[in-house]
């Protein structure tokens, strides 16, 4: 073994920049486009003086490597290739200060002290994601400001901060999806270390942190990967962002190689608790295994024994995302379910223009969401003029993440308003309710727990030419809601470019102490569903098939509907949710509002409630039948018919 092979030996991943134990740092790249590579080392300090070049050793499989002794952690360095006058940054670069187009900076991940140290990891049931985007979380935008704001969502009751690409891309501003550096987070939010920090401070609170990452497309600005090589891009498929990516064609394996590094390398030395994988519909692979799943592996051994929380965006809501390999799926814990939110928001709204047309936010929709995931599970989506969705048989209700908000749907209409700016109080308390104790996997989107007032637009700071190019894509998209497609509504939207446009999506925190009543209701809905011991039960049996035999429900006509939580020895809880006006039941044909032998109900939550904005809760049981309050929802829990009242027990489920 020679001494270049011997000190590869010692490196932890088979591309970047590494410093070594010995005080080498150790360079390697795939560029199997490239004749000769050198690194070029800028000495800390110095600024055009100087520059060490290194010409890196030729390897099988287009691989470069060399080393270099005595660079210190925080060496700019970048990429000669076939003699060129550029010097472009590495793809695996850990930090790029100056961003995407500056110089590559070595990193030494074992310089931090963690804190919180071994974390253990997260528990495997009963999350409440809250989704994020650094740049708009705080008014500072970055790491270190997003910390102070740990404790409060921890009290709030979640479980795992989902955070929005952190990948580095050109600008100043922007969503994080078009990233250009995949190992280095961007520099806008603070140094590698910032962001190492947030979690540690994260998992000191008790919250785990897992990270969105984009493996379906290289985005339409000039990325820098196919300088090294040209096998990154894929000739056999097409891509509606972008470039996709060659994980199955000709010279696939070190693109394989490079994103499964990427997984890792966020893992290990992030210590995150898992990844949220963007539009998995368009990660195309006709490999034996699918990269997905090795992506998935990967990453499980990456966190050596850690639990880790792996999710899928799939438009098509395609279950191999989340049926275990030896089902041919993908092995991934959970999927975004677009269903719920669609019929959701047509229900709140009264909307149903463009992909909400398949949707008409029936009591009906509603719970088949709850009771068994996706709505379409092989139906004829009219809107799609194909079969949407496959059946969910056999998964359990954690594997659907449901929300009333996110990223894209905020942004995916004229003004970005957020649903608390759209539908009525009392609607959506109902709603949210309905939600939140059902047994899926709920996902906040920021603010949402205060109803938070600021928009969230789609901004992407981009140069004029693809600003132009954006903008006119932003508004053709746009264009298939019937309501926009005219040049007054059109005028309307906010130019992704301006910054001004990003400033306005961030959030103001003095409104978490004004919106009061909505975070009122948020907070205590969230203690029911982990405190109530019916809830908490059927939230934790949700990890496998056992909750759906612990929770019925049926329709009450064109605006109510019921679930009914079955407790261990008859102390079930009946959850009443009505959308319309006030609602008299007689008679009363429906079993599942009978309460269980010997028992009678109680009141035990209403959103009626005066503290969460509601006018109060009226009696529910009349004489000749039940009242239901128009717009609200109301819990029930069975209470024991004291013996001293069997005789005569009581009649009306009241406060």
């Amino acid at each position: 073994m020679d001494e270049a092979t011997a000190r590869f030996a010692a490196r932890r991943y088979p591309i970047g920049a590494e410093i070594l134990r010995d005080g080498i740092t150790h360079f390697r790249v795939w560029a199997p486009s490239c004749r000769r590579v050198e690194a070029v080392v800028r000495k800390l300090g110095t600024a055009g003086g100087k520059d060490l070049s290194i010409a890196l050793q030729a390897e099988p499989q287009g691989y470069f490597s060399g080393m270099s002794p005595g660079l210190a952690a925080g060496t700019k360095y970048g990429f000669r290739l076939d003699g060129s006058d550029t010097l472009w940054p590495d793809p695996a670069s850990r930090s790029q200060p100056d961003g995407p187009e500056g110089l590559s900076q070595t990193v030494d991940p074992f310089e931090y002290r963690w804190e919180v140290d071994p974390w253990p990891g997260i528990q495997q049931t009963g999350h409440v994601i809250y989704e994020m985007h650094i740049g708009t979380f705080t008014p500072e935008g970055t790491w270190q400001a997003a910390l102070a704001k740990l404790p409060e969502l921890s009290r709030l009751g979640i479980t795992l901060l989902e955070i929005m690409p952190v990948a580095d891309f050109p600008g100043e501003f922007g969503w994080g999806y078009d990233g250009v550096c995949l190992f280095s987070p961007t520099r806008l939010y603070g140094p590698p270390d910032s962001f190492r920090q947030f979690v540690d401070r994260a998992h000191r609170e008790g919250l785990g942190v897992i990270l969105d990452v984009v493996y379906n497309h290289f985005g339409t600005v000039d990325h820098i990967l196919p300088r090294f090589s040209e096998y990154f891009k894929s000739r056999r498929y097409e891509n509606e962002w972008g470039d996709a990516i060659n994980f199955d064609g000709e010279h696939s394996a070190g693109v394989r190689e490079f994103f499964l590094t990427n997984v890792r390398y966020w893992i290990e030395e992030f210590r995150l608790d898992g990844l949220r994988f963007d539009a998995t519909q368009s990660i195309h692979d006709a490999s034996t295994k699918h990269i997905l799943t090795e992506l998935a592996e990967t990453a499980r051994e990456a966190a050596q024994g850690r639990t880790l929380f792996l999710v899928a965006e799939n438009e098509r809501q395609d279950v191999r995302t989340v049926y275990p390999p030896e089902k041919s799926g993908f092995g991934l814990d959970a999927a975004w379910n677009d269903d719920f939110h669609h019929s959701a928001m047509v229900r709140l709204t009264g909307r149903n223009e463009a992909y909400y047309s398949d949707y008409l936010g029936t009591p009906d929709e509603l719970l088949a969401a709850v009771k068994y995931g996706f709505i379409y599970q092989g139906q004829l989506s009219q809107w799609q003029k194909a079969p949407r969705g496959t059946p969910t048989r056999g998964l359990p209700p954690a594997a659907f993440v449901t929300f009333l908000q996110n990223h894209d749907q905020i942004a995916n209409s004229l003004l970005g308003e957020r649903i608390n700016r759209l539908a009525s109080p009392g609607s959506l308390r109902a709603m949210t309710a309905l939600w939140l104790l059902a047994p899926q996997t709920p996902m906040f989107f920021q603010g949402q727990e205060f109803a938070a007032s600021s928009p969230f637009l789609y901004f992407a700071d981009n140069e004029e030419k693809q600003a132009r190019i954006v903008a006119q894509g932003r508004a053709k998209f746009l264009q298939q809601f019937p309501s926009l497609d005219s040049p007054d509504a059109l005028s309307q939207l906010a130019d992704p470019a301006e910054r001004a446009t990003f400033e306005r999506c961030k959030m103001n925190w003095t409104e978490r102490q004004v919106n009061r009543e909505a975070y009122a209701l948020h907070e205590d809905l969230l203690r029911l569903r982990r405190d109530d011991p019916v809830f908490r039960r059927q939230i934790r049996a949700s990890a496998d098939n056992s909750s759906l035999q612990s929770l019925d429900g049926a329709t009450l006509g064109a605006d109510a509907l019921l679930l009914r939580f079955w407790g261990n020895d008859q102390n079930d809880r009946l959850l009443l949710v009505n959308f319309g006006r006030d609602q008299n039941l007689s008679p009363l044909a429906q079993p599942l509002l009978a309460p269980p032998t010997g028992a009678y109900w109680n009141i035990l939550w209403s959103s009626c409630e005066p503290k969460y904005g509601g006018g109060g809760t009226p009696r529910l049981e009349l004489e000749r039948g039940w009242h239901i309050p128009g717009e609200a929802a109301i819990v029930l829990n069975a209470v024991p018919i004291p013996e001293s009242a069997k005789s005569h027990p009581p009649a009306d489920p009241s406060p």
